[in-house]
Parts: C-alpha cells; structure tokens; sequence
C-alpha cells in the first residue's frame, strides 16, 4: 500500500456506462484506501464537534479544520488521478470528448 500522501491510481480503476448510469469500480485496494482515510476523516470532524462542545480555543478548532480540509483535499485528488487515468481515457478513446468539458467543471470545483 503507497505511504501517506503517495498515491497509485494507475490500473485500479476502470468505468463503465451500462445505459446512462455511469459507474466507477474501483479496486480493493483502492476501496480500503479511500474508506480508511474517510474514517479517519469522520473522527477528525467528531473530534471538531467535541472540540467546540467544549469551548476549545478557536485557533485550535481551526488548525483542526485545517487538517480535515487537507485530508479531504488528498482524498479527492487520489479520485481525480484515478478518474483522468482510466475514466476518462476510456471515454476519449471511445470518441467522447465532451468528458474534457466534464473534468474541466468539476477540476474548477475541487479547486474552489
């Protein structure tokens, strides 16, 4: 399994268009990946939660915030390196250009 922060997406996703249901099937691996950094996500924000329960100084909730933006940053580019290495080759490859206006929109939105 690649350290924190490294990521391999090469050849453990592949898509597929059964109709107009687009689905992604993701490897084992790559599953674990994403639902263990998930769940240490979700305690993350639990802990946040406990945080300002407990009338914790700001500045400490929001380097915690910080952290969680971070993790879910890293979880979404692990996606995207696998979504532009499999998905959206296949769907160029089969002559669906539209997927570039696709990424361009939803790129835009992860960078916001």
């Amino acid at each position: 399994m690649p350290e924190e922060g490294k990521h391999e997406a090469t050849e453990e996703t592949s898509c597929s268009h059964e109709g107009t249901a687009r689905q992604s099937h993701h490897s084992a691996a790559m599953k674990n990946n994403l639902t263990s950094r998930l769940n240490r996500i979700e305690g993350q924000i639990r802990g946040i939660k406990g945080m300002i329960e407990k009338d914790t100084y700001c500045d400490d909730v929001l380097n915690q915030i910080a952290a969680v933006q971070s993790a879910l940053n890293s979880v979404g580019k692990l996606l995207l390196e696998g979504h532009m290495k499999s998905c959206i080759i296949e769907r160029i490859q089969a002559g669906e250009t539209e997927v570039v206006d696709e990424l361009l929109i939803t790129v835009n939105k992860l960078m916001k």
